[in-house]
């Protein structure tokens, strides 16, 4: 029943100067569950084109023009219209001709026409069928992957993310994140890939901290069957995976130096070799990189080959810690809630306004990951529809916090101070400085003084 429906809003016109073979044409298309709609001449079909229908079957000769001269006038005015070519000439040249200028297909008026004309319409409405659920598939990712539905926040970090995921979506460049664990590097990723023109492509992520070194290249470039002990079959790498799309490589700091030049040589040259293989394989893959540690850092202590990050930069996104987005805290906090809510069939929950200040006052070392965790808790520990400080599970830190509970001189203070906050930014002197707005040499005498390293 479903499927008569389908075929019930499939609108065929059937163009034939025989009134009678017009007619079994009909008959055999209408038991075949479609709208059918006969012209006998060029002009009058020509006059219902706007109608649109979704597949014509053309008499090749006509009372008033030939089956090629009105094929040309659909394909100018409605074309991708799908053209089937009925005639009683057998010339195999008149055919390639007519499928050259756009004709879907080309058959003889024979005992069999209506059969193979019933097929034939058949294929065409599948792949139409097939054709219209992957753009509707293709919309849901467009919209689930648009850069606000993925990553929620309206701050000025967050806007000015979106603007560099804009720049890369509309160009093939190499991406480089960079980020605290949990701020949603992988988000960004999937965000320019899903936005870009690779998007009908896949879209592979490899954790590069999380696969044993002896198997990294393997998995990276695959492998022949034999190429070492266990090698009992060819396996294709994540770079064959991923060809014509994009290969996400997370934690990309942790590659060991081997391994480095390898992946060098294969974004250079484009192209690899599967372990214990001859074969060269040709690549067109988009890479995007992330990582926690400053890799910039690294090349100058030689632990990341210098040639492979200047590869790998591209365009650079740092994304933000969520201590420093502000009203996005709450923002997200609500997102998780409902999240939560919907998806345990729970009451909407609201978060209490001094639960809100808390969320807000906390340092939130895990970032947006350690926020979802806690957010998801404090649902399950609230009984009623609303969500109090008491219900937020955070260990927070409070040697800054009580700064000011022991009598020490203003000097032991200042030292404190810039003790946590070089251990919070991993000693980085020039941001430290930047945020207790001091300078460097300050930070630098103070430290002299206190003969700390």
């Amino acid at each position: 029943m479903a499927q008569s429906r389908v075929n019930t809003q499939y609108k065929i016109f059937v163009v034939e100067d025989n009134v009678l073979y017009a007619q079994i044409l009909k008959k055999q298309l209408v038991e075949d569950g479609y709208q059918v709609k006969l012209f006998h001449n060029g002009r009058d079909f020509m006059a219902s084109l706007d109608e649109k229908p979704d597949v014509v079957t053309l008499d090749y000769t006509l009372p008033d023009m030939t089956g090629y001269d009105v094929l040309k006038k659909i394909q100018r005015r409605m074309p991708g219209t799908n053209v089937i070519i009925i005639s009683a000439q057998e010339n195999i040249n008149t055919a390639i001709d007519l499928m050259k200028n756009g004709a879907y297909d080309y058959i003889m008026k024979a005992p069999d026409t209506r059969e193979k004309l019933s097929n034939i319409i058949k294929n065409i409405r599948e792949a139409d069928q097939l054709r219209t659920e992957n753009l509707i598939l293709k919309d849901a990712v467009k919209e689930k992957y648009n850069f606000r539905n993925l990553i929620k926040g309206n701050s000025r970090e967050i806007e000015h993310i979106f603007e560099l995921m804009d720049k890369a979506v509309q160009t093939q460049i190499s991406v480089s994140i960079s980020g605290a664990t949990g701020t949603g590097k992988e988000l960004v990723a999937k965000g320019i890939h899903y936005n870009s023109k690779r998007s009908n492509k896949p879209f592979v992520a490899v954790n590069v901290s999380a696969i044993p070194e002896g198997l990294l290249e393997s998995e990276l470039f695959g492998h022949e069957k034999g190429a070492f002990t266990g090698a009992d079959a060819r396996k294709i790498g994540k770079f064959e995976q991923a060809n014509g799309g994009t290969l996400f490589l997370d934690e990309i700091a942790d590659l060991e130096l081997g391994l480095q030049a390898k992946l060098l040589r294969v974004i250079q040259e484009r192209e690899l070799v599967r372990l214990g293989g001859n074969e060269t394989v040709p690549l067109d893959v988009r890479i995007i990189t992330a990582t926690h540690k400053n890799l910039a850092n690294m090349v100058a202590e030689g632990k990341f080959r210098k040639d492979l990050y200047y590869r790998l930069l591209g365009l650079p996104i740092e994304l933000p810690p969520l201590r420093d987005r502000g009203n996005d805290i709450i923002l997200l906090a609500k997102y998780f809630v409902d999240e939560f809510c919907r998806e345990n069939d729970m009451e909407p929950k609201e978060i209490s306004e001094e639960a809100r200040k808390l969320l807000l006052s906390y340092h939130f070392p895990g970032n947006i990951r350690e926020l979802k965790a806690v957010m998801e808790l404090a649902c399950v520990m609230s009984n009623k529809n609303i969500i109090k400080a008491n219900h937020l599970n955070m260990n927070i830190d409070n040697s800054v916090q009580n700064l000011l509970a022991s009598e020490k001189t203003l000097d032991e203070y200042n030292h404190e101070i810039i003790s946590h906050f070089l251990n919070k930014y991993n000693h980085n002197v020039r941001l430290v400085s930047a945020k207790l707005g001091v300078g460097k040499s300050t930070i630098y005498r103070m430290l002299q003084k206190k003969d700390l390293e």
